[in-house]
């Protein structure tokens, strides 16, 4: 077993441990509201996890790649970081000159999904609403659903990774991607979403091939019917399955703009689970303010333009001394940019029109 898998395998159940914990599963918690208290509590537990996993890599990242020696890290530093210049006949400099940089391809992956995963909050809310899901069970569904979306995103990142490594132009596609969704997300104008649930493509797919219980089992995903034991899965459980493909799109953006900032895939999947985790506990407080950062989606239009750009033009900002961290100011300077004006500048009330009679 490799060094990279071991590590994967810890990291994996430390993640389950802790949502295990946010779950109540070792207190028979049953679902319940979540209160303001408690979503505050966790989504500081997540972000404290993930600025200290920040550290942890700063000071320990040889272990994800199992780096003992002068070798193996120019083996490592030739895969995943080929900008980087190492002191030839000092390993331990070295070393830290790579775990530095690890380190902060890492936490401004973090920021990076942290900031496009925003919109994923509105797209949650209309499922819960399109479903009629009340609200006791909201919790539950967002752990399960985003556990099922972590392990789509470690396949999505993987082969992303695989490919790159095989293929360099495909970041040339994955940049003219984003740059799209960008120009594209700057001029789209916000409509009201309405989603149909008989008709959404999961549901169909689900009813064709498992028994789906039709009426509503309170805090139950399967249900065995007691006339032929024939098992059924409830709408709780597609609701499950609808969140974690809904997150998967979302991921088709946020996914190749991480890949700009390194090609590591485990530091993309590391960033990509404490954002997507940290974000399901904010879920509960920023749903009712997220409506007042106006510009945060056209500093999110902006963010994609920008990484998409970088793609493209990779090569020419490594000749020129770009670095990670020119990035990371960027992408800062870009979503300060965007909520300071939203508090600046507040949106017009519309006056009510006058009826002539």
């Amino acid at each position: 077993m490799s060094y990279e898998t071991i590590f994967f395998v810890c990291f994996a159940l430390f993640v389950l441990l802790v949502m295990a914990f946010d779950l109540g599963a070792f207190t028979k918690q049953k679902s319940h509201i979540v209160s303001f208290k408690e979503a505050g509590t966790w989504s500081a537990v997540w972000v404290a996890l993930s600025i200290g996993f920040y550290f942890f890599i700063k000071n320990f990242g040889y272990l994800v790649h199992g780096i003992t020696d002068m070798a193996r890290l120019e083996e490592i530093r030739s895969r995943y970081a080929d900008h980087l210049k190492l002191i030839p006949g000092n390993f331990e400099q070295s070393l830290a000159i790579f775990q530095n940089n690890m380190a902060l391809e890492y936490i401004t992956g973090y920021l990076v999904e942290y900031s496009l995963s925003a919109d994923n909050i509105f797209v949650f809310i209309m499922i819960f609403a399109s479903f009629g899901v009340r609200q006791k069970f909201y919790k539950k569904i967002l752990v399960w659903g985003i556990l099922g979306a972590i392990i789509l995103r470690f396949i999505f990142i993987f082969v992303g990774s695989a490919l790159l490594q095989r293929f360099d132009w495909i970041i040339y596609i994955f940049g003219a991607f984003l740059v799209y969704t960008g120009v594209k997300l700057f001029f789209e104008k916000d409509e009201d979403q309405h989603m149909e649930p008989k008709n959404h493509p999961v549901v169909k797919l689900t009813a064709k091939y498992m028994n789906v219980y039709r009426r509503n089992v309170i805090d139950h995903f399967f249900v065995r019917r007691k006339s032929d034991r024939k098992l059924f899965v409830t709408p709780l459980f597609i609701v499950v399955i609808v969140v974690a493909f809904t997150d998967l799109v979302f991921a088709v953006d946020s996914i190749p703009a991480i890949f700009s900032i390194t090609k590591d895939p485990y530091i993309v999947f590391f960033s990509n689970v404490f954002a997507i985790m940290g974000l399901r506990s904010m879920f509960f407080f920023l749903s009712s303010i997220m409506n007042q950062f106006r510009f945060l989606k056209t500093g999110l239009a902006a963010l994609l333009t920008f990484i998409g750009l970088k793609m493209i033009f990779h090569s020419w900002l490594e000749e020129h001394g770009f670095e990670t961290v020119y990035s990371l100011y960027v992408i800062l300077a870009i979503l300060g940019v965007s909520i300071l004006a939203s508090w600046l500048i507040p949106e017009k009330k519309k006056e009510p029109e006058e009826v002539q009679v």
